[in-house]
């Protein structure tokens, strides 16, 4: 398997949100084994790319014409994780002197661990706590390795924070507190709670699950003791 055969479904040239205090390209690969009801890149769950899909080739390219002016390659998705193309990928944008971030969910730790030492900086999707990960991912395998993804990350020295998508209909601020709880007692230190985008979900029957000034308010300061950074994301 080499990075030829990496699946990109898009690319953002420029981003200053990807990867913390840092200027990066973002390549969303496709594929992901869950379905989350709020997910809002369903176009990135299937495996094979659509139409405007750019090759590893045409990535590389771009990125070496960048070099010294970008910081950071973040590789998102989908899930980039279940791509066995990924290793290499990472590895040739370290060549290019890169530093590398990825957003996972991390839903089998062992494609996670291979990539660690090529890693960065790592945006660590938290769905919920383990026993409520089914109600929103649909699949009932799901919770455990993302949870254990954590000790790996640890342990391993990489750099991460913790990102918790909310929608209203999914989870209560008491629910988003207990994760929050639970992170800090793993010793995670940064902790973001992003407010689930409502215009484009794949599943539209949850409706907007809107939250109120008050409810967020309330998960920020019951939480912000707890960890170094604690951000709420609109």
């Amino acid at each position: 398997m080499t990075a030829d055969n990496l699946v990109i479904g898009g690319m953002a040239a420029f981003s200053t949100v990807d990867y913390p205090q840092h200027l990066a390209a973002t390549l969303f690969l496709q594929g992901c084994p869950w379905r989350c009801h709020y997910c809002h890149n369903p176009h990135l769950i299937p495996l094979e790319a659509g139409d405007e899909k750019m090759t590893w080739q045409q990535a590389h390219r771009h990125l070496k014409s960048r070099q010294g002016l970008l910081d950071a390659v973040v590789f998102s998705g989908g899930e980039p994780t279940i791509q066995k193309a990924l290793l290499p990928a990472v590895q040739q944008t370290r060549e290019l002197g890169f530093r590398n971030g990825l957003h996972t969910g991390a839903p089998h730790l062992k494609l996670l661990e291979p990539l660690l030492p090529w890693l960065d900086w790592v945006g660590l999707d938290i769905k919920a706590l383990p026993l409520d990960y089914e109600t929103t991912t649909t699949n009932r395998h799901s919770g455990q390795e993302s949870w254990a993804a954590i000790s790996a990350l640890q342990k391993a020295g990489v750099d991460f924070e913790c990102r918790m998508t909310w929608h209203g209909a999914l989870q209560s601020p008491e629910q988003v507190i207990a994760v929050g709880e639970r992170l800090a007692e793993q010793g995670v230190r940064r902790f973001a709670v992003q407010i689930a985008r409502s215009d484009q979900m794949l599943n539209d029957a949850i409706g907007a699950g809107r939250l109120s000034a008050k409810d967020k308010q309330w998960v920020q300061n019951t939480l912000t003791p707890f960890f170094e950074t604690l951000d709420i994301r609109e």
